[in-house]
């Protein structure tokens, strides 16, 4: 027998109906999942291993004499990013929002804890908690999925209750304190790329939710201002105000501080149309692009793939991008769709900056490529992101 919640066809299991009528439903479920988004996303990091393994392949002094270390790690990652994903189907995206308090206060203790002795600096960024046996954890990608989670859950209570038709200004309030506290940790660190996709998932959220646009306009004011004043009040460590000096004249201090961008537009404009052929990059070979395997991954890709390589990569990032937009769009509960709006904000803006400061045309903010960069808590925080978008889709409508 089936039951209907909010328009949801929800199926209820009964002793009578055996084990067989359970094996159907996995099928059902199984059978509802978004493949294209699925495989997608394996390309995706099926290409980011080909090309992290190239970029570390030569690297002795980081793959500890194996030239296979950062490969089978990063597939490794994937394996667990996709248990991570099925996981969160099995839940489902209703489950966990009920557990949103609990997960979103782990969040919190873990970004805190970064501030403690246990943080530590990688890359120049003091993001990171070093567990040992070479296993670090970046507590800011977590809070970007706890963030998106807790608003929606705010945001949609009423609405899909069927008491408001938007949030009213004392919910719009609430989520935003929700969002303001790991914010600001993740500030004092300073990681300040994870500060602007955070930023960015808040506005997309609230746009999402229905809030008064004088909210959104509000918030674009307030972070105008904010920025200014982390500006004048030496907020930011030196390293970050250099990046955006390097941005601001390409041409300063080609050798020090503009000399990751000026390398990455390098081995991107060497690789022509076709690329010199995967594993034959002579930039890549050659070291010349710093933290290849992860923050500026894409440079291997242009220089090796060439533009139709590269080119792919976007393309296979916009079709992730456009289910994701289809499964906000066919659910019928505002909180599957600000939780897919908030995941869609983070996919896309994030993609844009890394594949954009390695072109020139954003500043070095210190951001993986998603699916496509090494690195594991990123790894499993986007295929977390892919197993919720994967259980809006399948708890949705019969009739979508």
């Amino acid at each position: 027998m089936s039951t209907s919640t909010h328009g949801y066809s929800v199926r209820r299991f009964t002793p009578e109906r055996g084990a067989w009528s359970k094996l159907m439903a996995r099928d059902s479920i199984v059978r509802r999942l978004d493949w294209v988004l699925l495989l997608t996303a394996l390309a995706l990091s099926a290409i980011g291993g080909a090309l992290v393994y190239s970029a570390t392949r030569n690297r002795t002094e980081l793959n500890q004499g194996d030239p296979y270390y950062f490969l089978v790690r990063h597939a490794l990652n994937t394996g667990i990013g996709l248990l991570l994903a099925i996981g969160t189907v099995w839940l489902g995206h209703r489950t966990l929002r009920g557990a949103v308090p609990v997960l979103y206060g782990l969040s919190v203790v873990l970004v805190l804890a970064v501030l403690t002795p246990l943080g530590s600096t990688i890359n120049g960024a003091h993001a990171w908690i070093v567990v040992g046996g070479g296993f670090s954890l970046q507590p800011g990608e977590f809070a970007k999925i706890t963030i998106i989670l807790g608003m929606a859950m705010l945001l949609s209570a009423r609405v899909d209750a069927g008491d408001r038709l938007n949030p009213d200004h004392r919910t719009v309030v609430q989520s935003l304190g929700l969002a303001a506290l790991p914010i600001a940790i993740v500030l004092l660190m300073p990681d300040l790329g994870s500060v602007m996709v955070m930023a960015v998932i808040v506005l997309a959220v609230l746009l999402a939710s229905g809030a008064s646009n004088r909210w959104i306009a509000g918030l674009i004011l307030t972070a105008v201002v904010g920025a200014l004043l982390i500006w004048q009040l030496h907020v930011l460590d030196q390293y970050q105000i250099d990046r955006f000096a390097a941005f601001a004249n390409p041409a300063l201090d080609p050798a020090g501080v503009g000399y990751n961008t000026n390398q990455a537009r390098i081995a991107i404009g060497s690789g022509g149309l076709t690329g010199k052929g995967l594993f034959h990059g002579t930039q890549t070979t050659g070291q010349f692009v710093p933290e290849q395997q992860t923050d500026f991954v894409f440079t291997v890709a242009g220089e090796e793939l060439g533009f139709l390589g590269a080119g792919l990569i976007i393309v296979l990032l916009g079709v992730v991008l456009w289910r994701a937009c289809r499964i906000a769009r066919d659910t019928t509960e505002l909180y599957g769709t600000v939780v897919a709006a908030g995941i869609i904000a983070w996919f896309a803006f994030q993609s844009f900056e890394n594949i954009g400061m390695t072109l020139g045309i954003m500043p070095v903010a210190g951001l993986p490529l998603p699916f496509v960069s090494y690195g594991g808590t990123s790894m499993f925080a986007v295929w977390i992101a892919i197993g919720l978008l994967q259980s809006i889709r399948v708890q949705r409508p019969v009739s979508a």
